[in-house]
């Protein structure tokens, strides 16, 4: 196994995103958002994706349901479900894709 180290990229405005680890089966992503109000917009991906609360709070919207969240939860968003975030208290997500997100291997949005 070799260590990788991945630098920490912007995302949306008031985010930053960074691979934290990753294979072709899974990939784990810490997305840190600095200031209340910081969104991550609505899309979607054919990705399942886990989303773990690390700090801060934060209003999700998957698939049209809205609800919040805060430190020490976590959630499954299915693949394809739109979805997106916007954050009430600023904190840390880490997220889980599987497989992994190649995009985020080769570009910054």
């Amino acid at each position: 196994m070799i260590l990788k180290s991945f630098p920490e990229v912007p995302a949306d405005p008031g985010v930053t995103r960074q691979v934290l680890s990753d294979s072709p089966e899974l990939m784990v992503v810490a997305f840190r958002f600095n200031a209340e109000g910081a969104e991550g917009k609505l899309h979607s991906h054919p990705h399942v994706q886990s989303t773990y609360v690390e700090s801060g709070r934060f209003a999700f919207t998957v698939a049209g349901e809205t609800f919040e969240v805060a430190g020490g939860q976590s959630f499954v968003i299915p693949s394809n479900a739109v979805h997106g975030c916007r954050c009430l208290e600023p904190g840390t997500l880490i997220d889980t894709f599987a497989p992994r997100r190649d995009d985020f291997l080769t570009s910054n949005p």
